[in-house]
């Protein structure tokens, strides 16, 4: 049986650009990507903590260093510039592949520069 998992979360990065008639995708910073193991052209799902929207594109490289997270296409009504999102890519793993998977968690300042990363969600308290 497979299981699917979070293999990476970009956590609260800021929209930087949102372009209704590019191709659509959603551009991510290159050193962000490889960084967070997140491959050029996977499937992606963000989650704008501003409006609440949740949509599902694929990953395309933007500039190394650039910060850049772009949102576009039809997907660019969903999210502007300014807007906190979270970006999840999952995985299909097998009962043995469980056993000490952990993914890859990437933590933002207001800049889209990473300040921390983790392989562990903190534990939610009462």
């Amino acid at each position: 049986m497979n299981i699917n998992m979070l293999k990476a979360k970009l956590h609260r990065a800021r929209v930087t650009n949102s372009e209704l008639d590019y191709e659509g995708s959603c551009a991510i910073d290159g050193k962000i990507l490889d960084f967070s193991g997140i491959r050029e052209y996977e499937q992606i799902h963000i989650y704008n903590v501003n409006n609440g929207q949740r949509f599902t594109t694929y990953a395309i490289r933007a500039e190394d260093g650039s910060g850049i997270f772009s949102i576009n296409g039809a997907a660019a009504r969903l999210a502007c510039p300014g807007d906190l999102i979270i970006v999840c890519a999952f995985a299909s793993l097998d009962e043995k592949e469980l056993k000490n998977y952990k993914p890859t968690l990437v933590y933002f300042d207001g800049n889209n520069k990473i300040t921390h990363s983790s392989h562990s969600v903190p534990v939610q308290a009462a």
